[in-house]
Formats: C-alpha cells, structure tokens, sequence
C-alpha cells in the first residue's frame, strides 16, 4: 500500500529545510505560520470533514433505505449517495496525516491502489461466503482494511450482481454494504470530531514549539502544509492518473482507475485539486510572497481551477472516455496542469520560501 504522506522527521531527513524565521515567513513580519496554519485548519480541514462526515451519514440513510425497501430508484439514490460521498472525501483526503492517520484510517477509509486484487477478492469471498460478522460495522471494523472502505462498497453497488440490490433475492449483499457504509460513517466522524479537539492534532499544528512533540517551530509546521501541495499532485497524476492512462492509447488501463466502476474516476481527480485549491485559498499561504512574487498564487488558484475545470467535463465510463480521443486529450491536459503546478508550487515557491526543491514523499517507503 502507498504510503503518500511522511511523518515531519521523514520529510526534515529528506532535506527539506525551511529558512524560516523562528515561527515568521519571510515575505512579511506580519505572516505568522502559525496563522497560516491556523487558516488552513478552520478554513479548509475542519469543514472538509464535516462535509464528509455528513455526505458518510447520508450514505448510510441511503443504505439502510435500500436494504428496508428494495428497489430500483433506492438502488439509484444509495449510488447517488455513494458518489456524494466520494465527492467529498476526494476533497478532503489530500489531508492525509493527522487523525486520519491513526488506527490504520486512511487504508480503512480507501484501500487503493489494489494492484495484486486483492481487496477485491476479499470482498468477494465475503459476498459468497456470506460471513454474518461482516455485516457489523463493529466487527467489520476489526477485519481486512480492503473490506471496509470506498472501495468495497463501489464494488456492493456497481460490481457483479450488483442488480440484484434492487430486489429482495440477495438480502446480504444489502447488509453488508449497509456495515460498510456505517463504518465509513464512523470512521468520518471520528476524524471530524478528532480535528475539532481543543486539545488535539489541531492545537499541536497551530501552535508549534520546543515542548511541541510534533513541529518544534514554525519551519515544521509549514513544511506540512507545503507538503500537502507537493505530494498530493504527485500522487494525482503519477499513481491516479498514470496508473491508468498510458504513454500511448494502446497502453491504457481502464480497469485500473479509480472508481472506474462506479464512473467517479474523473469526479474524484476534480475533487483532489478543488481540495487543493480550498486548502491554498484557505491558508492564504500564497500572501507570505515577497511582492515580485504574488503573481505565482494567482497562477497556482487559476490553474487549479482549470484542472478542475477539466477533470469536471470529462463523462460517463472510463473506458469510453479513453477511446474517443477528444476526451483522452483532455486528461492529457490535466496531466500536463498538474505537471505545470509542481513546477510551480514544488519548485518556484519553495524557492521564494527557501525548501530544497523536488521533495516527495512518495519517494522511499
């Protein structure tokens, strides 16, 4: 499993200094990093959660619906809510340290890429064996992270015999996905609650220090926020993207995107960058460059936009979209968008802020 985002030692040990002042960016004695991260944490983390936490509740009404009153429009609304759900997590996901982090979240919540299938013949065995303990969301908690999350219940709702949800024939396969659906809950709000802690990973980021366990001055915590941008378009478009659109047409891999089932591959891509972008206009990070420099955070918010943008006006299944060339295109541009914004934010920003260049955390383990 891709471990996308390093611990603040791992990052330091990669040498990524930030010649900062004490706690102070340099663009400006009156940009404190501290209220960097402060704005980044109110104005993006905290609501990005409680969307999810709320989209992750819905999905379980819509769940338990369906399971109640099978159908063909409560199958219909429980994907509705399943992308909605998606949606929102592709959103928040890019923070992927902190409370999500712990107790093994972050693969419970989205056990991906699943290169070997191996999540996905779990959660078919699991189907076939209609193992009872599976559909408890406190038990199903405890077992394999592929069986729990996103994934697993894209393939409840859009994989093989997926149809029969609309009836009363196949009344496990509705109640497990019901408990996945509870434990993405759980899990949603867990996080929520846990950014919300007067006293918790929020304080602790907001408010580094020497007594701090985790960013001992300012330096670290920034280093974290600008490692948000960094890692996260890498992962975008190596792993996401790359994982499935080739050099070359013939060397697609369709079945290798993400929620390629459930059409929400491109809908999940427009979600990372639109976090992204929320994050950077939260964090008002781009107001601590020097004067000669503004124009690099107008750039950074309009090209992210057009990813967006881009990611947005591409329809319907994946495998069709890579076939009609228009559209292929297009994800050939949001490549190229996202490679222009790593320039941008991994090489020239980090410059006028004094990081070395070309850090990664996917790079290493």
């Amino acid at each position: 499993m891709l471990k996308r985002v390093a611990l603040v030692s791992k990052r330091l040990a990669l040498a990524l200094p930030l010649l900062l002042a004490a706690a102070v960016l340099p663009a400006s004695a009156a940009v404190k990093a501290s209220d960097v991260i402060g704005r980044a944490i109110d104005g993006f983390v905290r609501p990005a959660y409680a969307s999810l936490d709320e989209h992750a509740a819905g999905l379980t009404k819509a769940m338990h619906q369906l399971c109640e009153t099978p159908s063909g429009q409560d199958l219909e609304a429980a994907r509705a809510a399943f992308s909605g759900t998606v949606e929102a997590w592709s959103v928040a996901e890019i923070i992927a340290f902190g409370p999500i982090k712990e107790n093994n979240r972050l693969e419970r919540m989205l056990y991906w890429p699943d290169r070997k299938s191996i999540g996905l013949r779990q959660v078919q065995a699991t189907l076939a064996s209609k193992d009872p303990s599976a559909t408890d969301p406190v038990q199903l908690a405890q077992k394999s992270v592929a069986m729990q999350g996103l994934g697993a219940l894209e393939y409840v709702l859009y994989g093989d015999g997926a149809e029969t949800l609309a009836g009363r024939d196949e009344p496990y396969r509705c109640a497990y996905g019901e408990a996945v659906a509870g434990n993405v809950e759980t899990m949603a709000g867990e996080v929520r609650d846990a950014w919300q802690k007067p006293d918790g990973f929020a304080s602790l980021w907001a408010n580094p220090g020497p007594k701090n366990p985790l960013y001992r001055d300012g330096n670290e915590a920034v280093t974290e926020l600008v490692g948000v941008f960094i890692n996260e378009l890498d992962m975008i478009r190596d792993v996401r993207l790359k994982g499935f659109l080739g050099a070359k047409p013939d060397a697609d891999k369709p079945k290798q995107a993400i929620y390629w089932r459930s059409r929400n591959t491109a809908a999940s891509l427009a979600g990372n960058l639109s976090g992204i972008d929320q994050l950077f206009q939260a964090s008002k990070l781009g107001d601590a460059l020097p004067a000669n420099a503004q124009w690099m955070a107008e750039s950074i918010h309009i090209q992210l936009g057009n990813g967006v943008t881009t990611a947005k006006s591409i329809p319907g299944p994946i495998d069709k979209a890579l076939a009609d060339p228009a559209l292929r295109d297009k994800f050939e541009h949001f490549a190229l968008i996202t490679s222009s914004l790593s320039t941008l934010i991994g090489t020239r920003m980090t410059a006028e802020f004094g990081l070395t260049a070309g850090f990664s955390s996917l790079d290493g383990d």
